[in-house]
């Protein structure tokens, strides 16, 4: 169960069940038309910041929303500090930026160019690159510092190499498949997959995730973390699948690595839809494997940190449950529904 995001779906349940406790229902909506104003707060903080980074303009290939991503991260349960959801949904926009450059945009030799910087994270060498590359590394660093300055004043650790480290290893799955792409490779869906748990961007947004919710932060936890434990990666692989089944067409027309969909028919000669029922049952093993691993007694984590990881995978799922949850393809309609009534229609 979403929690905050299933919050409206069961008001309007409760609202017209015949043993509705009046003075329960009426607190109820209260208690949620003042989480939603808080929210329409932190929207416009989260928007004024986009539109200072200039990502939009300078970048205009580049996905300008600020909705969508908002709506991942009220999902993500206990995100109860609203800093905190913020810090957490410019995570997400700048990394959908990303995405978009390795994906939509850069030629392969400008991708290799900024791959290097990033991997030495190198800001004296910037002025290598492109004008958009050059604008959007320093929008990345700057938003690295801004999360490390955060938990520096909130706990007293340093945790920049721990950050840097996460978009150093996304941008090297973004790069692996950048080759394919370029080259005409078709990798094998196990090859795929080993990348694609991490290029989905899951992993390094989990490991963000973990100094926001975690206090304190214990350095044995982190060492977890560099080696993105199990559960990080089942719950990266059920956003990954989901997210594949329901946008796999639209990204390959844009230009895009075969996703697993395609990489399953090509080896075993099965019909989109066979293909499509073979990832859902990836999906449900995922689950599985997640659960188990999440009550064993060797998961290092705590448990605030757990349940945003299971949080995430419940978060992907249903965000691409109908359609395409934050891609080029604009959401679907029962998406938009959804994200309406619970950011900007209060209850009566």
């Amino acid at each position: 169960m979403l929690l905050r995001a299933n919050v409206r779906w069961f008001l309007d349940a409760y609202g017209r069940r015949p043993d509705m406790n009046p003075t329960l229902f009426e607190l109820a909506k209260l208690e949620f038309n003042i989480y939603q104003a808080n929210v329409q707060q932190e929207l416009k903080h989260v928007s004024r910041w986009w539109k200072e980074t200039g990502l939009a303009e300078k970048l205009p290939f580049t996905r300008d929303r600020v909705v969508e991503p908002y709506f991942w991260a009220t999902g993500i349960e206990p995100l109860e500090q609203g800093y905190e959801r913020i810090l957490a949904t410019k995570i997400i926009m700048i990394a959908a930026v990303l995405d978009d450059i390795f994906d939509v945009y850069a030629t392969l030799e400008e991708l290799q160019l900024f791959y290097d910087v990033i991997q030495r994270w190198d800001l004296d060498s910037i002025e290598k690159l492109p004008v958009y590359m050059q604008i959007y590394f320093v929008a990345l660093n700057n938003t690295v510092n801004e999360i490390a300055y955060h938990i520096l004043k909130q706990q007293g650790v340093i945790i920049v190499p721990h950050l840097r480290k996460a978009w150093m290893d996304l941008c090297e799955a973004y790069m692996k498949e950048a080759v394919w792409y370029n080259n005409g490779v078709q990798p094998s869906l196990e090859e795929y997959l080993d990348n694609a748990w991490i290029s989905v961007g899951v992993p390094m947004f989990l490991y963000q995730l973990y100094f926001l919710v975690t206090n304190p932060v214990e350095k044995e936890s982190i060492k977890y973390l560099d080696e993105y434990h199990d559960i990080i990666r089942w719950s990266s692989m059920i956003a990954r699948l989901a997210d594949d089944v329901a946008t796999a067409g639209h990204e390959l027309e844009r230009g895009d690595v075969s996703k697993s969909i395609q990489c399953y028919m090509n080896e075993t000669d099965a019909s989109n839809e066979e293909a499509q029922e073979a990832m859902k049952l990836l999906i449900w093993e995922a689950w599985k494997k997640l659960k188990t691993d999440r009550i064993s007694s060797s998961c290092p984590f705590p448990e605030v940190f757990i349940q945003n990881v299971v949080n995430l995978a419940r978060v992907g799922q249903s965000m691409y449950q109908y359609g395409d949850g934050y891609g080029h393809q604009h959401s679907e309609t029962k998406n938009k529904d959804r994200i309406m009534s619970m950011l900007f229609d209060p209850v009566a």
